[in-house]
């Protein structure tokens, strides 16, 4: 494994008069990424370890050519470069994709596995996969050990933190999954608000009453919302989705203003944890809008 510090055969700084053999040229035996940056340039610091890291990670599947636009204006004019670091993927001579400013070192792969997709599967997406596994099968511990060193490699890795959440909470640790929560660098994307959803669901289950006795109080008063909407949770819990979800649409179907619209906004949670993608969450939506717009 490349040690930091030590030179780089995928990793080569590139002038004007090397770019056409350098960039052009070898895009057509592998993916060239382009690195504008320019020593003055603030987030440029940032950025450029965190992609030389990635790059390495791939092990010459790709090439990351660093240009200085101070010293290479004439190509960071052909290539309309307006400001730094701008990052431009080259295959077969032609600029195939590009991004601006700094991003994370998960966002980088991401980008690096869009241009490049027979890559050899980097270190990280492995680890995750193997947690991702551990935790299905109720390997909690294992789960969390190896979520943790993905978090150690990446500590922004959204999949990494989510996952770990998701460990934390079937492990009962949920005010050690708040902190981890509190730490995500992005809380607005789809793992981490799913992870979120979780959370607050757990929460939720903490203080509601055995499943039994509340399928009991269901079945005396059907009205009954409360034990109803309780009854939804703990079904949840025990991953009884569609279950979950009838409780939940019966109560939205009898009283859409239940609770502040509380049946509906619950779903929605489930939908959050699920993904939208999830058959789950397409057929359940699917019903819900049916009955908020028939």
């Amino acid at each position: 494994m490349h040690q930091p510090g030590e030179p780089s055969l995928h990793i080569i700084d590139v002038d004007t008069a090397e770019f056409a053999v350098q960039v052009i040229e070898k895009s057509s035996q592998v993916p060239v990424i382009v690195d504008f940056w320019a020593p003055w340039c603030e987030p440029c610091k940032t950025l450029g370890p965190i992609i030389e890291k990635v790059v390495n990670e791939a092990g010459g599947t790709v090439i990351l050519a660093k240009v200085n636009i101070d010293d290479a204006q004439e190509i960071a004019a052909q290539m309309k470069i307006r400001s730094v670091p701008t990052v431009v993927a080259f295959i077969d001579g032609r600029p195939a994709d590009a991004f601006t400013g700094v991003k994370t070192e998960s966002e980088i792969r991401d980008f690096i596995k869009k241009i490049a997709p027979d890559i050899v599967p980097f270190e990280v997406d492995t680890m995750l996969e193997f947690a991702n596994g551990a935790l299905a099968e109720g390997n909690l511990e294992e789960a969390g050990e190896v979520f943790s060193q993905v978090l150690q490699l990446d500590t922004e890795n959204e999949a990494g933190i989510s996952g770990m959440i998701l460990t934390l909470i079937k492990l009962g640790e949920l005010e050690n999954a708040r902190h981890v929560l509190s730490g995500a660098p992005n809380p607005e994307s789809p793992a981490i608000e799913a992870a979120k959803a979780a959370l607050e669901t757990a929460f939720q289950i903490k203080d509601i009453g055995d499943i039994d006795t509340l399928r009991a109080s269901v079945d005396k008063n059907g009205e009954n919302y409360q034990a109803r909407f309780d009854l939804a949770l703990a079904l949840w819990a025990i991953e009884k989705r569609k279950e979950a979800a009838d409780q939940l649409l019966y109560i939205i179907a009898a009283d859409k203003e239940w609770e502040d619209d509380g049946a509906r906004k619950q779903l929605v949670k489930f939908f959050e944890e699920a993904g939208p993608m999830d058959p789950f969450t397409i057929t359940a939506r699917r019903k819900l809008s049916s009955l908020l717009f028939c």
